[in-house]
């Protein structure tokens, strides 16, 4: 389901932009990194715990030239809202196919010259800080690296670590993520808990290997 060549932006979007650009810098929020300069990656990003973490992430992204990409449910690309959830940088998932929403994603991920593809590795704003293995499978299956994104709200800090390749081993990329976010949120609880399941994956990897 390919975006239309040559149309410009549709109203709703350019303006759902530019108030998101308002909102971020009125919030006063800080940048810690830069994003890769680089085309293709994933952006892991936690803690997810407000509906407000994608807005800001949209603002951190557009400072940096980089126009974010994110995985929305096929139906939500029909009718009026086609164009603007292209605009916005959806990427249609559609899980009744055969191919699963990995397999859909990663083929996005070649047939684009640039494409940073933006993922809440926690999956929910109520977990107990768990991340899961979407983003990993797709960044594998897509041979891209993973940028791990962390958001401090006490700071109103939105940062950007270097990107990591992932390995056969997603317990030791986890690990190594785990690591960056350990180094900015020091002895935050939810990053206990991904650096304690990275360290359950590598056990149980080297127990089946």
């Amino acid at each position: 389901m390919p975006r239309a060549n040559f149309r410009k932006p549709s109203l709703l979007s350019r303006i759902v932009r530019r108030i998101i650009m308002v909102l971020y810098r009125w919030k006063g929020w800080k940048l810690d990194g830069r994003l890769p300069d680089i085309d293709k990656f994933v952006i892991a990003g936690a803690p997810h715990t407000s509906n407000w973490d994608f807005v800001f992430f949209i603002g951190a992204t557009a400072e940096e030239g980089v126009q974010p990409n994110f995985m929305g449910k096929h139906t939500l690309f029909q009718g009026m809202m086609r164009n603007f959830m292209f605009d916005m940088g959806g990427i249609p998932v559609d899980r009744t196919k055969r191919a699963n929403y990995v397999e859909q994603v990663a083929e996005e991920f070649r047939k684009r010259e640039r494409l940073a593809l933006v993922i809440a590795a926690e999956g929910t704003r109520s977990t107990d800080g768990s991340w899961k293995s979407g983003f990993y499978h797709i960044a594998r299956a897509a041979n891209v690296p993973i940028v791990p994104a962390y958001v401090n709200n006490d700071t109103m800090t939105l940062g950007f670590g270097p990107p990591i390749v992932p390995t056969e081993s997603y317990g030791e990329t986890l690990a190594e993520i785990a690591r960056f976010m350990q180094s900015k949120l020091p002895g935050y609880l939810r990053f206990d808990v991904l650096e304690a399941q990275a360290e359950k994956l590598i056990e149980e990897e080297r127990a089946d290997g």
